[in-house]
């Protein structure tokens, strides 16, 4: 059963009044680490109690320190040391940071933070002995991915997504609700995410800790056969081989698929949705899985826009988007330019009308529900061309030439932000803030070179990741505002002066 639960104002009182008393002792030990207790004194666990009391039973001993061990955890993850670390040497040592997570008396041992971790991920790991599935040899090339398992995979699950299947036995479900609530709401609530939000997705390589060698459970060996092909057991049996095609290489371990959003004018990049899948699966099909967690998720957030590479260019997921009113902003793949499904004979550049001059067309807006069509006006009248021979055969009007395309010819090529215009590129750009949050969640917060193992375990820590990043802008807000002030709530300003 679940035991005392110590309210977030509670522990805002007593660490201010355990950090107070240190400080006076020596001011710089609890300076040292400002921002990382300033980072879980504004994370309020709140929200998640009722949450975690339905993964205790009624009886039994009462587990203690939940919310503790949870602040615990982010703010190991913000400093970077492993769990055993974290545990058994730095927290045991470190009175600043016993207090800093909420612990005023004996701390939680190790067994205790796993547990912690296996109640909130329910995920039963695949049978750890099985044959070992060699790396393989060829390389597919530069920027190339692997292809669908599948061929028409996504289309059969874009089918089943707006025929009402949804996803909501995962075993992750709970981790990313519990993400949702105290920071993304959080986030949203200071200002930081907008309603109408514009969201990008991109998929990322986590290799796993283990070895993909595993360890004989035969007696081969011994018999003078090295190389035989009988069962081994794996620590990570969930682990598969996937291509990193920025790298160019065979990796072992996981893919990531995260959805992230840019804050223009904070310029920020935020986390939103996160999921681990198989190292072998195409970011293709993880994108519109994706995109029907994300809207169950966030029921009260509108997607105005997907901003995807072209691993997401099929014409299934603009399908998906279409029916749910979302602008598609894809890079096309360069071996599928060729796969159109517009009737008309039109001269275009990727959806952008060309002028019997050869000029591209200028955007002028999007028609209304009414008429549903993509409006481009005459690049000469608007002075973006010079007049050329064709112009004498073009139309007479001043307005000058106007050609309307309509995505119901082809939602792939003529998109509702047409491709090529200065919207088109503007969106494209906000992708890059998927990569940038990947590139923290990996190397700024270490989940790359952290050895976890287990796709509970790495789901885990990569929400915690994720969580330090929401708080790292909280806090930059909060400070702007003058909403918070670490050193004046302890009473240290005339340290910090001096």
């Amino acid at each position: 059963m679940l035991g005392f639960w110590r309210t977030h104002d509670s522990y805002q009182e007593r660490v201010v009044q355990e950090l107070s008393k240190i400080a006076i002792r020596s001011p710089f030990s609890v300076l040292e680490y400002e921002n990382s207790i300033s980072k879980v004194y504004i994370l309020d666990l709140d929200v998640l109690h009722d949450d975690v009391v339905r993964l205790y039973s009624h009886t039994g001993r009462p587990a203690e320190l939940q919310p503790e061990i949870f602040r615990s955890l982010v703010l190991m993850n913000d400093l970077g040391y492993s769990l055993d670390e974290w545990v058994h040497t730095k927290l045991t040592k470190n009175p600043v940071l016993q207090a800093a997570c909420g612990f005023f008396g004996e701390l939680p041992r190790i067994a205790s933070y796993y547990d912690f971790i296996d109640r909130i991920i329910k995920l039963d790991e695949r049978p750890r002995v099985k044959k070992k599935k060699r790396k393989p040899k060829n390389k597919i090339g530069k920027g190339k991915k692997l292809s669908v398992k599948r061929p028409g995979v996504v289309a059969q699950l874009v089918t089943r997504i707006l025929d009402g299947r949804r996803f909501n036995n995962r075993p992750e479900r709970l981790l990313q609700e519990i993400f949702a609530k105290i920071c993304v709401q959080k986030s949203i609530d200071l200002g930081l995410i907008p309603q109408n939000v514009t969201i990008s997705g991109d998929g990322t390589c986590i290799e796993t800790g283990a070895s993909h060698f595993g360890v004989k459970v035969c007696e081969c060996s011994s018999r003078g056969d090295y190389h035989c092909d009988c069962l081994r057991r794996f620590s990570d049996p969930n682990a598969a081989w996937g291509w990193d095609s920025h790298n160019e290489h065979w990796f072992y371990g996981y893919t990531g698929y995260f959805i992230s959003t840019y804050n223009k004018v904070e310029k920020l990049d935020l986390p939103l949705y996160l999921r681990l899948v198989e190292a072998s699966r195409h970011d293709s099909v993880s994108a519109v899985v994706a995109l029907a967690e994300f809207r169950d998720l966030y029921p009260n957030l509108t997607i105005d826009t997907f901003i995807s590479d072209s691993a997401s260019d099929n014409y299934a997921t603009y399908e998906l988007l279409h029916a749910w009113n979302i602008n598609a902003v894809i890079a096309l793949n360069s071996t599928n330019k060729g796969n159109f499904k517009y009737p008309e004979a039109l001269n275009h550049i990727d959806g952008v009308p060309v002028c019997p001059g050869g000029h591209m067309m200028i955007h002028w807006g999007f028609c209304g529900k009414d008429r549903c069509r993509i409006k481009f006006r005459c690049p000469r009248v608007l002075g973006k061309a010079e007049p050329c021979d064709a112009c004498n055969n073009c139309s007479p009007s001043s307005y000058g030439r106007v050609i309307y395309t309509k995505p119901d010819w082809d939602l792939r090529l003529f998109s509702k932000i047409p491709r090529g215009t200065e919207a088109w590129k503007s969106k494209m750009k906000e992708r890059t803030a998927a990569e940038r949050v990947n590139n923290r969640i990996l190397h700024h917060y270490g989940i790359k070179n952290s050895k976890n193992r287990g796709k509970k375990r790495i789901s885990f820590f990569t929400t915690i990741a994720a969580i330090n990043i929401h708080l790292d802008a909280q806090l930059a807000i909060l400070k702007r505002n003058h909403s918070f002030d670490f050193a004046a709530l302890l009473g240290l300003n005339a340290v910090v002066a001096a």
